[in-house]
């Protein structure tokens, strides 16, 4: 064992000494130590626990009577004095039991959880596809401004991030083509079979077209409709 871990040992075998020595009024501090340390609402809660059984101990103690001597009163006295000891007993020996663990984890024993790390790329996918439902909520409540906002446009200047979104019904065939993954052909040919008030709806372009079927989901994903007629 290296010295660094041997002296990380001896430095959390304060928690016993704290439960024993204090007869188990002060069982709760270790525990709020670890919690602390540790980040687990549930060890935390252990310390509220014992800081309860610390109190019941205190009133015990304080309710014991006493004859003029300052000796403990025989016969209730010495119920109060038994009950008081036992719950003191109990609270010392479940604390050092729980805190065993708990004071290998903080001093040298396992480190706390590392949180799930999220893959940047699957985060960056996943807000991009937010922000592209975000925007055809926008162009159905309000599509003049998704089109002063050009939704859909990305060969325009704009600010607006629309998540990657292309308009069938006006952006230019190599922008259809680039966005929805299909090739010039098939870009050209949604631009020729727009109807002129424009498609209606995004399924509207595989009745007008021959688009294969594998690329559908991609269209349907990426392809958004802003009618012309306003």
């Amino acid at each position: 064992m290296s010295s660094t871990a041997q002296n990380s040992r001896l430095a959390g075998r304060w928690y016993v000494v704290v439960i024993v020595c204090s007869f188990g009024l002060l069982a709760w501090l270790p525990f709020v130590h670890a919690g602390r340390h540790l980040g687990r609402p549930a060890v935390t809660r252990l310390a509220w626990g014992y800081a309860a059984a610390a109190v019941v101990i205190g009133t015990l103690i304080a309710v014991t009577p006493r004859d003029t001597h300052g000796e403990i009163a025989s016969g209730t006295g010495d119920t109060i004095s038994m009950i008081g000891g036992l719950l003191a007993i109990a609270t010392i020996a479940l604390g050092c039991v729980q805190q065993a663990s708990l004071r290998r984890e903080v001093y040298g024993g396992a480190p706390p959880p590392v949180r799930e790390q999220v893959d940047p790329a699957l985060a960056t996918a996943l807000q991009a596809r937010q922000r592209r439902a975000d925007a055809r909520q926008l162009v159905e409540r309000d599509p003049l401004l998704a089109r002063d906002l050009k939704i859909g446009r990305p060969d325009l200047p704009r600010t607006f991030d629309d998540g990657g979104l292309v308009d069938l019904n006006s952006a230019p065939a190599k922008v259809i083509a680039d966005v929805c993954d299909l090739d010039d052909a098939t870009g050209e040919d949604i631009t020729t079979a727009r109807p002129p008030g424009g498609f209606m709806a995004v399924d509207d372009v595989f009745s007008f077209t021959d688009i294969p079927v594998a690329a559908w989901d991609v269209i349907r994903d990426r392809a958004v409709v802003i009618s012309r007629l306003t």
